[in-house]
């Protein structure tokens, strides 16, 4: 079992590289991560994009793009496009935004002809290596959906229980997060939590626990859960999922963790055909190669699936 974002580049470093297709890829950042990446084993890269762009910004860190395939494509929709059918078609494991913006993005991720759909609704998972926290947090969703119906929050389950999977994580601990640890009619996230709880125990939901609702500090904290008197439960400060009851929940303890928490993270999207790296401009250069990493786990376990 993975249990650090260390952990998880040994691991793939023992899987051999990985290539990741960047989509609008005259961006300082990205190629910044993306040649780490490289550095440590951890992925190649194809580059497409403006490429005296990319080579000027390149030189300017002093990057060499001689060892970069590099792709000219100074179109922002044609460079995404082309980048994107680079995955599709298996000539890259990963795809990851440049300089695009998110809207653009998705566009070519759902493109009907060259994008990574698969009939599955898209759902986003941030990895969270927190300080004092023995297990990797995976949050969900963060960041793509707003409001899941009880529909959506299977998929968004199903989708993170296979990430968790791939980072070695047998048997996953799914916390459904609400303010209050019992159900009650007037607060209808508790009610669905419950009925992710009862379609996992029918066998509806595999591949976890679901144990739900669940305050936070129950979720993650065994002290806590203790005083509380909730050791009983399936879960009890032990989790490793954190589902939020929509994005605004996510989102709030999401940057909360970042900006306050001494931790590392990554974040891809999933439900795709391959893993997307959909990062942020704001996001730390060690988060984008994080993110990377995480990429490369969840793309190695999809090849040994099919």
């Amino acid at each position: 079992m993975i249990t650090s974002f260390d952990e998880l580049i040994s691991h793939v470093k023992e899987c051999g590289k990985k290539t990741v297709s960047v989509a609008v890829a005259e961006d300082g950042a990205v190629l910044e991560a993306v040649h780490a990446a490289r550095e440590q084993g951890i992925a190649d890269a194809i580059l497409v994009g403006d490429e005296e762009k990319i080579r000027a910004i390149a030189k300017g860190l002093n990057i060499d793009p001689d060892e970069y395939r590099i792709i000219n494509e100074p179109d922002h929709t044609q460079a995404a496009r082309t980048a994107v059918k680079l995955t599709h078609d298996g000539v890259a494991d990963m795809y990851m935004k440049g300089l695009l913006d998110t809207k653009g993005f998705l566009k070519s991720v759902l493109d009907k002809e060259v994008g990574l759909r698969t009939g599955k609704p898209l759902s986003h998972v941030a990895v969270f290596e927190v300080e004092g926290i023995r297990q990797l947090l995976f949050l969900t969703d963060v960041a793509f959906m707003t409001y899941p119906t009880l529909e959506d929050k299977v998929h968004i389950i199903e989708n993170t229980v296979a990430v968790c999977h791939a980072c070695g994580i047998e048997n996953p601990k799914v916390a459904p997060l609400a303010a209050v640890e019992v159900v009650n009619p007037k607060m209808p996230v508790t009610v669905e939590a419950a009925e992710l709880t009862r379609m996992n125990e029918e066998g509806k939901i595999t591949g976890c626990v679901v144990d739900g609702p669940l305050s936070l500090d129950i979720a993650i904290d065994p002290e806590a859960a203790a005083h509380k008197g909730a050791t009983g439960r399936k879960i009890a400060g032990d989790a490793d999922v954190l589902l939020f009851p929509d994005i605004h929940a996510g989102n709030l303890v999401y940057k909360c963790l970042v900006h306050t928490a001494k931790v590392e993270n990554g974040c891809i999207l999933t439900g795709t055909k391959v893993p997307v790296i959909l990062t942020s401009r704001s996001d730390s250069f060690q988060t984008k190669v994080n993110s990377i990493a995480l990429a490369a786990v969840v793309a190695e376990a999809m090849k040994d699936q099919n």
